[in-house]
C-alpha cells in the first residue's frame, strides 16, 4: 500500500501541474497584437506580433485536455483500489488513524497533568495596594504575594491513564504500519512514479494520438 500512496501523490502532482497550464488563458489562447503604424506615418508598415505563451505545452492543448481527464480517471482507479485493499484489512486503517491523533493529544495532556506538583513561592513585590499618606492622598504601595497552587485530581491515576493511552496507541500505530507496509493494493500504474510531466505526457501521447 505504501506504493499505491507513493503513486497517489504523483498523480496529484502531474494533475495540478497540468491545471495549471490549463487555467492560465496565454496557454490556451493565441494573442496578435498588430500595431497600425500607417495611421500615423504613411509610409510605415504595419507589424503584428503574436504574444509569447507561458508555457511549451500551448500547442499541445487538445492532448492536455485528454491527458488531464486520463490522470483524473487514473486517481480514481487508484483510490477505488486503495479502498478495497483497505476493507480487507483487520482494522478499519482510517478510523483507527483518526483515533490514534486523539489518543495520543490526549496521552499528551494526561501526562502533562501527571507532572504537575503543588508548590508555594513568594513573589516579591508582586502585588500592590492603596494607601493614603500623611497629605490624605491616595497613592499605590507594592506588596509581596504568596502564590500556593494545588491540584484537585488523583495524580497517580491520571499518570497510570496516561501510560495507557500511550501504550494503545503504539499498538495501534504499529498495526496500521504492518497493514500499510503488507496490504496489497490490485493497480497497476501506467507509467513509472519517477518520471517527469514532460516524460509522462510524451510517453501517453504515443499511444493516444489526438
Amino acid at each position: 500500500m505504501k506504493d499505491a500512496f507513493r503513486f497517489q501523490n504523483k498523480l496529484q502532482t502531474l494533475l495540478g501541474e497540468a491545471l495549471t497550464i490549463l487555467s492560465q488563458d496565454r496557454n490556451v489562447t493565441e494573442t496578435e497584437n498588430t500595431y497600425l503604424r500607417k495611421k500615423v506615418m504613411p509610409e510605415a508598415e504595419n507589424e503584428t506580433v503574436k504574444e509569447a505563451p507561458s508555457t511549451e505545452y500551448a500547442d499541445r492543448i487538445n492532448a492536455l485536455v485528454s491527458f488531464t481527464l486520463f490522470l483524473l480517471e487514473e486517481k480514481e482507479r487508484l483510490f477505488t483500489a486503495i479502498r478495497k485493499a483497505k476493507s480487507e484489512q483487520g482494522i478499519d486503517i482510517d478510523s483507527e488513524t483518526s483515533l490514534n491523533g486523539s489518543r495520543q493529544q490526549t496521552a499528551a495532556i494526561l501526562a502533562h497533568m501527571a507532572g504537575i506538583k503543588a508548590s508555594e513561592t513568594v513573589i516579591a513585590n508582586g502585588g500592590y495596594g492603596y494607601r493614603f499618606n500623611a497629605e490624605g492622598n491616595q497613592v499605590v504601595y507594592k506588596c509581596d504575594v504568596r502564590k500556593v497552587t494545588t491540584i484537585h485530581y488523583d495524580r497517580n491515576l491520571v499518570r497510570e491513564k496516561a501510560r495507557a493511552l500511550h501504550a494503545r496507541a503504539d499498538a495501534v500505530s504499529a498495526e496500521i504500519d504492518r497493514c500499510i507496509v503488507n496490504a496489497a493494493v490490485d493497480y497497476v500504474p501506467p507509467f513509472n512514479v519517477n518520471s517527469g510531466f514532460a516524460d509522462v505526457l510524451e510517453e501517453w501521447q504515443e499511444t493516444h494520438p489526438v
